[in-house]
């Protein structure tokens, strides 16, 4: 253990010099209630350590903007003030993400808020359905489909079948007695009382 000669000095334990107590921050963790390192070796091996920390994540080049532009900090492109929203409680009265960066975001915030998925679990089961609604088979797969009382997810379709199924309330009867209608088969209900109506099994 390094001793320091005269009394009211201290060794530091990383460059060895032996300096004066004030030399030293105070931590009253430490028997003698100073830092082991003087403030020197301390600030000089913070900014190392701060320095090097910058470069492994990679410090952002400086990007010089036009009046009348904002950089996007997602798709990092410059991009003039109309395709930004405008935003009062900003600083610079813009939104902080272009529209298009925006528009993405919101889209990825409202799957995962309303159906618990993210944009690559939705493109999965688009994939699996080969990119087509499952009830058509013709249209493009683009809305995903929901049981309203369990929440549970069920597919991805198409805009016409998807609110199909929602005006018909998700009803399967309905839309098997919808498909038996299609086919010519027309039940008339039967009045049991009045506005009771039943139909035939």
């Amino acid at each position: 253990m390094w001793v320091a000669e005269e009394p009211n000095a201290k060794g530091c334990g990383k460059c060895g010099r032996d300096l004066p107590r004030a030399a030293f921050a105070r931590d009253r963790n430490r028997r003698d209630g100073l830092q082991p390192y003087c403030r020197e070796c301390v600030a000089e091996y913070s900014a190392t350590h701060y320095r090097r920390r910058r470069e492994a994540m990679g410090v952002r080049q400086k990007v010089t903007v036009p009046p009348g532009h904002k950089r996007c900090p997602q798709c990092q492109e410059v991009k003039p003030h109309t395709e930004w929203e405008r935003n009062r409680s900003s600083s610079d009265g813009w939104a902080s993400y272009c529209r298009t960066c925006r528009a993405g975001r919101t889209r990825t915030s409202y799957l995962k808020r309303k159906y618990g998925l993210t944009e690559a679990e939705r493109d999965a089961m688009v994939a699996s359905q080969r990119g087509l609604c499952v009830i058509c088979l013709k249209a493009p797969a683009a809305h995903v489909d929901h049981c309203h009382k369990t929440g549970r997810v069920r597919g991805v379709l198409c805009f016409n079948c998807n609110s199909a199924i929602g005006k018909l309330g998700d009803d399967p009867d309905a839309v098997r007695r919808a498909a038996a209608y299609l086919e010519g088969i027309s039940w008339k209900p039967i009045l049991v009382a009045p506005g009771d109506y039943q139909l035939p099994s």
